[in-house]
């Protein structure tokens, strides 16, 4: 079925007579194709088209037009103005002959379509009307399909970058700045990846900054924590099966591999692969191939392999508990990630960058940091690394304070015993001249900070009640009150 929409249409023709047939022939679909201007030489068009490129939908051109540039010039030109405009070609050129070369130069320069202008008896219409009519509606559903086109991929490259946006890899020291690079490096090859590094310390992030800035990047990055695999379902986890394959097996399953056909498959704590399904990624690897459960032929897959561990990958295979032949094919590329003790200097960015991601997360303030917290969040040599920072930053905000000092800080790194530093932080509260509140208000602060602490050093309700001299409803009651759960 022919379009509804109108096509608005460029005509770049300068023989008038010509002008005039191409009008006709267009006659009896006036109503949806509208011939919006008509120029005489290919720079006018120029002109024209980049004043407002979105007026038009579709060009007809002649092939030797007035002015000095016109033929594939013209045409390669207007290309490079807007890529989805379409345009048809008008031409004697071709009459009573064939020509493939002359076609093919057209079609290679942006062409969509070109026919020849009348033979010798035809006076009135373009020859052929109805192939031409015919061309102009194709050429305006190709126009929409390219700019669909390019707005799906703008919009996944947008996609893209709002992941890479959350997923920072934060600081300016020379060891972050070396891990950069070679996170580019490895995003411009295909080859199998080794990430090193201590638990906690990103080496997801590093995997995901690889498969996002890779050619793979529109398709599936699949993360898989190898230790989190049964033992005895990991090779039909990996690789599928297909249904009746075994008892039990009421339908087909893809494998993850399947699933991850042309992206990146990100396999962490390698180590953790028994040997048996170490063999089986082998041959995945070497040949490309996976066996499903249950089917005969083997499936091809094309996926990138980033492997990730905590342990020294040498060891492991010197110590047999890790193939040799697989250490080789996958350890192509080795890449390092520096523990926290090695970005002191980084640390304050990477606290607030995540103190203003949980404060977005939790719609709080965002709070000020004294200068001796922050000395002693910098000093701290975070052994959890920097998801050990992710969840101090949550402890501190759920204190809600405004403002964060040492206590505050040394009691969310657990330097500082609970009470200690609670009593510290009351103290500086309640003796505030500034800032003196109502009776009430504090007896039931006070209350209720007596109430948690009690709790938390008691191993039931039952027992608290008992031990703050109260019968249990009163205890449930007062708790409900307090807002204690």
């Amino acid at each position: 079925m022919l379009t509804a929409e109108t096509i608005n249409i460029l005509l770049i023709e300068d023989e008038e007579y010509d002008v005039r047939r191409i009008k006709r022939t267009l006659h009896p679909v006036e109503n949806r194709v509208r011939i919006l201007d008509v120029v005489s030489n290919g720079r006018a068009a120029i002109e024209l088209l980049e004043q407002d490129r979105r007026l038009y939908d579709v060009v007809i051109m002649d092939f030797q037009i007035a002015g000095g540039l016109m033929g594939e010039s013209l045409i390669r030109k207007i290309k490079e103005i807007d890529a989805t405009l379409q345009i048809i070609v008008v031409t004697k050129m071709t009459v009573n002959m064939t020509d493939f070369d002359f076609a093919n130069r057209l079609l290679e320069a942006g062409a969509i379509w070109y026919c020849t202008k009348y033979p010798g008896d035809i006076e009135d219409y373009i020859y052929q009307p109805t192939d031409f009519v015919l061309s102009i509606f194709n050429a305006f559903e190709k126009r929409k399909l390219e700019k669909e086109k390019i707005r799906s991929h703008k919009r996944l490259q947008k996609n893209i970058q709002d992941i890479l946006d959350r997923k920072q890899i934060i600081g300016e020291s020379p060891a972050i700045q070396t891990l950069r690079q070679q996170i580019q490096q490895c995003a411009q090859m295909d080859a199998s990846v080794v990430i090193h590094g201590a638990s906690g310390t990103g080496k997801e992030l590093v995997a995901t900054h690889i498969h996002y800035h890779s050619k793979r990047k529109i398709e599936t990055f699949l993360p898989i924590n190898c230790g989190s695999l049964p033992a005895n379902l990991i090779e039909s986890e990996l690789f599928g099966f297909e249904k009746g394959s075994f008892t039990g097996a009421s339908a087909k399953k893809l494998g993850l591999f399947e699933v991850a056909n042309k992206g990146t498959i990100f396999l962490d704590e390698i180590t953790e692969l028994p040997l048996s399904a170490q063999s089986t990624l082998l041959r995945v690897i070497q040949e490309g191939e996976i066996d499903k459960i249950g089917r005969t032929e083997k499936l091809q897959v094309d996926v990138r392999i980033i492997a990730a561990t905590n342990k020294n990958l040498g060891q492991e295979m010197r110590d047999k508990h890790f193939r040799e032949d697989l250490y080789y094919r996958l350890n192509v590329v080795t890449i390092h990630v520096p523990s926290m003790v090695q970005l002191r200097d980084d640390i304050p960015l990477l606290f607030q960058h995540y103190l203003r991601i949980f404060c977005q997360e939790m719609n709080k303030d965002l709070p000020e940091i004294e200068p001796p917290a922050m000395d002693i969040i910098t000093q701290y040599d975070w052994p959890g690394n920097v998801r050990e920072l992710q969840n101090v930053v949550q402890r501190l905000l759920f204190m809600g304070e405004k403002r964060i000092g040492s206590d505050q800080v040394k009691m969310a790194l657990g330097l500082l015993p609970m009470l200690a530093a609670q009593e510290a932080q009351d103290k500086v509260r309640l003796w505030d001249k500034k800032n003196i509140l109502p009776w009430r208000q504090m007896e039931a602060e006070l209350r209720a900070k007596y109430f948690r602490f009690v709790r938390d050093n008691t191993h039931s309700d039952a027992e608290a009640a008992r031990k703050l001299g109260l019968a249990p409803p009163n205890y449930h009651r007062m708790c409900k009150e307090l807002g204690l759960k």
